[in-house]
């Protein structure tokens, strides 16, 4: 049986616990391989070697840390072959999925390598008696605690301005998905990355991620996963006011107007809740469409949903659902749903046979006050509520906890902006639901989280800001 190890200051580390965790196929729910059960001893160790590495990498010339940046993504591009069946393996992805994966990973670390030595600060004015200016020094040692949900894009969007900027990097993926993650981590080394820069620590969250958040030698924390699991990091980092980056829950609304390119919107909407099996933060799960509009949108909503291609094989439109208690979870939220009254108009049960599949599914005679509409179901779940009006649609997109991501379906620009400048979200995308661009801040209101990833937004997040002020 294959066992997945820790790689750590360039090498690969058994776990001082000795202990492995059952890692099972999301297609067939047998098990697959072992990962290591990593510990607080464990992170030590990837600490010190971070801290070892730092100041070599810190001082090196941000172009040539630039160029290092910008020949991973050339790599990840040429060993597709080679990452992405690992990821696909751990999440049950499609094969279809994957290079759209491998392209957007290579993304990042060729915007961050070379924008690396764009800007360190700036000069400011304060008469001939002075020379004043700021600049931005690295925290040190970065921790970024990962979900399951789309491993290597998600740790590129942290590891990748992190190392732009001068920091190392100790991260721990899921304990689900964890294959990806390592052996991207040689590739990196095998393009110049110094040992030690990037350590890769595996586990669990409460083994762990707790101990990262613990560790004195880390100085900053990217965190991407559940509010509850945020909440609990924020405690941690409270005591040791420790700055977090936090990507949490969404529940995001995609507002259907009534001059919208209906047959467009559909598959806008079959799409925002579907990619990935419905397993991300910014999924457009609550539809809001113009009162006029319910009927006919909901038809052509429920057509795009039934073209869609669910299984394990390559071609496939999504696959399973990449743990078993995620998927255990979306079945219980079918019962609430009945239990609440709303209708399903497609969907709404389990798959038959193995793995962890579950049909996209859509809801109707739902109210944004029910728990299916309140709720991150995180799954291929969509409820659909009619609303009157512009400002009956803004009401309802804002009557949230979260505040991640939001659409905009409508013909009319003034209604665009108008609509975009009042809603409590990050990222506003009008006439398409997609994840958007790497240069384009990414972050959530309310309990979605706070600071931003992605952009040259982001590196402000991984350096802080110092001034200098000399008198001549």
């Amino acid at each position: 049986m294959t066992k997945i190890l820790s790689h750590i200051g360039g090498k690969a580390v058994p776990p001082t616990t000795g202990q492995y965790i059952d890692k099972l196929d999301p297609r067939t729910s047998r098990k697959m391989a072992e990962v290591a059960a990593g510990s607080a001893a464990d992170v030590n160790i990837a600490v010190e070697a971070a801290q070892a590495a730092h100041e070599a990498w810190r001082d090196m010339r941000p172009d040539r840390r630039g160029r290092i940046l910008t020949d991973i993504a050339r790599a990840v591009r040429g060993a597709a072959e080679r990452l992405g069946p690992l990821e696909r393996a751990d999440t049950g992805k499609p094969g279809r999925e994957m290079l759209g994966l491998m392209d957007l990973t290579s993304q990042y670390f060729e915007f961050y390598g070379g924008i690396a030595n764009v800007d360190n600060g700036q000069i400011i004015d304060m008469g001939p008696e002075y020379h004043v200016y700021t600049r931005r020094d690295p925290f040190g040692v970065v921790g970024v605690i990962l979900p399951w949900n789309a491993p290597l894009h998600q740790a590129a969007r942290a590891i990748a301005p992190a190392l732009a900027t001068g920091n190392c990097v100790v991260a721990k993926p899921s304990e689900f998905t964890s294959s990806s993650l390592v052996e991207f981590a040689r590739l990196a080394e095998e393009c110049g990355l110094p040992a030690g820069v990037l350590n890769i620590v595996l586990g669990t969250g409460p083994e762990v991620g707790a101990a990262i958040g613990l560790h004195s030698g880390i100085s900053k924390i990217s965190f991407t996963g559940s509010v509850r699991a945020g909440q609990e990091l924020g405690r941690i980092a409270a005591d040791r006011l420790l700055p977090l980056t936090l990507e949490l829950g969404g529940k995001s609304a995609n507002i259907v107007f009534g001059d919208a390119d209906l047959d467009a919107a559909a598959k806008g909407a079959a799409f925002g809740f579907t990619w990935n099996s419905g397993q991300w933060c910014a999924a457009g799960t609550r539809i809001l469409v113009a009162r006029e509009l319910h009927d006919a949108f909901v038809a052509k909503l429920v057509e795009a949903v039934a073209a869609l291609d669910i299984g394990a094989h390559d071609g496939a439109t999504s696959g399973p659902i990449t743990t078993e208690a995620q998927y255990r979870k979306i079945l219980e939220y079918f019962d609430i749903a009945r239990q609440n009254g709303a209708m399903a108009v497609i969907g709404g049960r389990a798959s038959e046979g193995e793995g962890w599949f579950v049909p996209a599914t859509v809801y109707i005679g739902v109210t944004n006050e029910m728990r299916i509409a309140r709720e991150e179901i995180f799954g291929p779940v969509a409820v659909v509520i009619p609303f009157d009006g512009e400002a009956d649609a803004i009401r309802i997109a804002n009557s949230s906890d979260y505040g991640l991501a939001a659409g905009i379906w409508s013909q009319d620009i003034g209604r665009v902006h108008r609509v975009a400048g009042r809603l409590n979200a990050g990222r506003i995308l009008v006439n398409e639901y997609s994840g958007g661009f790497v240069q384009t801040p990414c972050g959530g209101y309310k309990s979605s989280g706070y600071g931003r990833e992605q952009g040259i937004e982001a590196l402000a997040h991984y350096t802080q800001l110092k001034s200098v002020i000399v008198r001549l």
